[in-house]
């Protein structure tokens, strides 16, 4: 698969067989509900799993989920976990997240239509990975996290390094996608 950055030169990109599906994520008109379904589906995680957060004036805005668009961003200053992601440049895996510090404000705002009879409280994140997205000077774009949620952390699967790693690849070619850049 070849892409050709904003400086015009071609550059080939090899991804392993898991993560070919991916290569979609760099057409033009791509939206983030189908960057976010093939990253689910690499990842073996539901699509509302998948949070796609755009660095813009010093705050962390959602791209996906969309119920999240407008519910606020995350400060670059916070001690959120995407925050330290953006400012440490370095990607992590949390399969403890639950006993992390962390503000859990996003993780009770429901999605528009999620409305049924018997209102239950949205399963919390078991499981996290959070790696920043880095065009090719380096600068972050944004963040991506893939959680794992579930009621118990003992029935929800860890992240290995390889899945860390795979991220890592995922937000290479996330840099160069039209989804990252500014509406």
């Amino acid at each position: 698969m070849t892409h050709k950055p904003e400086d015009g030169a071609i550059e080939e990109i090899i991804l392993p067989e898991n993560l070919l599906p991916l290569g979609s994520v760099l057409g033009e008109g791509v939206t983030p509900l189908e960057v976010s379904m093939v990253l689910a589906k690499v990842f073996h995680v539901q699509y509302a799993e998948v949070a796609l957060l755009r660095l813009e004036g010093g705050l962390l805005r959602f791209v996906f989920p969309e119920h999240l668009r407008t519910t606020g961003a995350i400060p670059i200053s916070s001690k959120a976990v995407a925050a330290h992601t953006a400012l440490s440049k370095k990607a992590e895996i949390f399969n403890n997240f639950a006993r992390v510090k962390h503000a859990s404000i996003f993780e009770t705002i429901k999605p528009v239509g999620d409305e049924v009879d018997v209102p239950a409280p949205p399963a919390p994140i078991q499981k996290l990975m959070s790696v920043p997205i880095l065009d090719q000077h380096s600068t972050v774009l944004g963040v991506i996290q893939i959680s794992r949620k579930g009621l118990d952390p003992r029935f929800t699967q860890d992240f290995s390094r390889e899945d860390l790693h795979d991220l890592e690849l995922a937000a290479g070619l996330l840099a160069a996608s039209p989804v990252m850049r500014a509406d």
